[in-house]
């Protein structure tokens, strides 16, 4: 007898939600499909209307979560949970998740602070967490940072708001600075002149702020020339490497001896 109780419970349960339950799968899934149309939709949107590179990633995420959110909670009725429990479910979730996920919380107000105070933007070379590169979208929860080896790397934003950031971009321009040694036998006017040549035949080197080539030191077996020219800040180490090879070859053409080399 009481199988055949249980039975008919199940039976009156299925005719009863099953409709409303099958019927609530189906918008779950059509409506995730269309969140997904709407959300191409939005992203070709902002294309058009030129909104700023550095809020684009974050506003197409947050619309997605808000939608799917929405989508979530339109189910839930249309299965017929009371909503009070929902809500109940929802809050004692919330709690545990606000415990759990602390970080990801922490994460994601770093997110608002850096689009708000903006100490970078997309496109921008940066230096955090001893990583050098560019910066290419900016997240709810992370920042993705492409090293100048071609390295992917996702940074929590709460990392990047709680730590030293370094914009080496931002200001356009940047300062170069090349230090050689010479033994005291050398004479430094020589070594000044054909080091001035060098940097004249290298290519993005920047007529303002002046260049600056003096004596850096002084030490029992020589001295150090320092050298300081300004350069464009993206192509920084291209024109670094390219004026160490001019300089190297005009003093070693020139028959001056660096030590060690």
């Amino acid at each position: 007898m009481k199988i055949e109780k249980f039975y008919d419970q199940l039976y009156i349960w299925v005719i009863r939600y099953a409709p409303s339950f099958l019927i609530g799968l189906v918008v779950l899934f059509i409506g995730l499909w269309m969140i997904n149309l709407l959300l191409k939709w939005w992203q070709a949107h902002m294309q058009k209307k030129e909104i700023d590179p550095t809020i684009k990633p974050f506003l197409q995420s947050l619309v997605g979560v808000i939608l799917r959110v929405l989508l979530i909670l339109g189910v839930v009725q249309i299965m017929g949970i009371p909503i009070t429990l929902f809500t109940a479910l929802v809050g004692a979730f919330g709690v545990a998740a606000g415990l759990a996920l602390s970080g990801t919380l922490q994460n994601f107000a770093s997110g608002v602070l850096i689009l708000l105070l903006k100490p970078f933007v997309v496109g921008e070379n940066i230096i955090t967490q001893g990583l050098e590169g560019t910066v290419t979208a900016i997240q709810i929860f992370y920042t993705i940072v492409k090293t100048f080896d071609n390295r992917i790397v996702i940074v929590p934003n709460g990392k990047l708001s709680n730590e030293v950031i370094i914009n080496i971009s931002r200001e356009g321009t940047r300062r170069l600075d090349i230090e050689l040694k010479f033994a005291n036998n050398i004479d430094y006017n020589q070594v000044k002149s054909v080091i001035d040549a060098a940097i004249n035949k290298s290519e993005n080197i920047l007529e303002s702020p002046n260049r600056r080539i003096g004596v850096a030191g002084l030490d029992p077996d020589g001295y150090r020339v320092g050298v300081n020219v300004w350069v464009h800040a993206h192509g920084f180490q291209d024109t670094k490497l390219a004026v160490q090879e001019n300089i190297l070859q005009d003093i070693k053409a020139a028959g001056i001896k660096i030590p060690g080399l």
